[in-house]
């Protein structure tokens, strides 16, 4: 009987990388698509300018919107599709600035809303302690 040496093989150490990029490329279009739905508020027209956008510094501004009825909604402190009266708005508003007085307050107002409604909100926001308020547009 002969007997023949089979040749050892060499173990491969290389790891296989095409399911981990199979799962990622998974994950990157899971995400695509649900950030889009994952903005929230009160649907309004707003109006269009050529300004430039501020730079944000802190991660989460609020965002305080009048809708074309003259409606306050707020993101903070309660459901965000909730109308909610000045005095609310106000009371929250300076809950906030006494927390973090750097928070960034923003107002959304639909194109459609009487000025003056907008210009109220912005007096709120003002006597509730905002330093300054931005205006968001398209």
């Amino acid at each position: 009987m002969i007997r023949r040496h089979k040749k050892k093989r060499k173990l491969n150490a290389d790891i296989n990388v095409v399911p981990y990029i199979d799962v990622m490329m998974v994950l990157l279009v899971i995400f695509m698509i649900t950030a889009p739905m994952l903005t929230q508020g009160v649907n309004v027209e707003l109006p269009k300018a050529s300004a430039e956008p501020v730079d944000d510094k802190d991660s989460e501004p609020v965002i305080v919107t009048v809708n074309a009825e003259g409606e306050y909604f707020i993101d903070v402190g309660g459901d965000p599709k909730e109308a909610v009266s000045a005095e609310t708005v106000q009371e929250r508003i300076s809950k906030i600035i006494a927390s973090n007085p750097k928070k960034m307050l923003l107002v959304r107002g639909d194109r459609n809303v009487n000025y003056d409604k907008v210009v109220q909100l912005m007096v709120l926001l003002q006597q509730a302690g905002a330093p300054s308020v931005g205006l968001v547009t398209e």
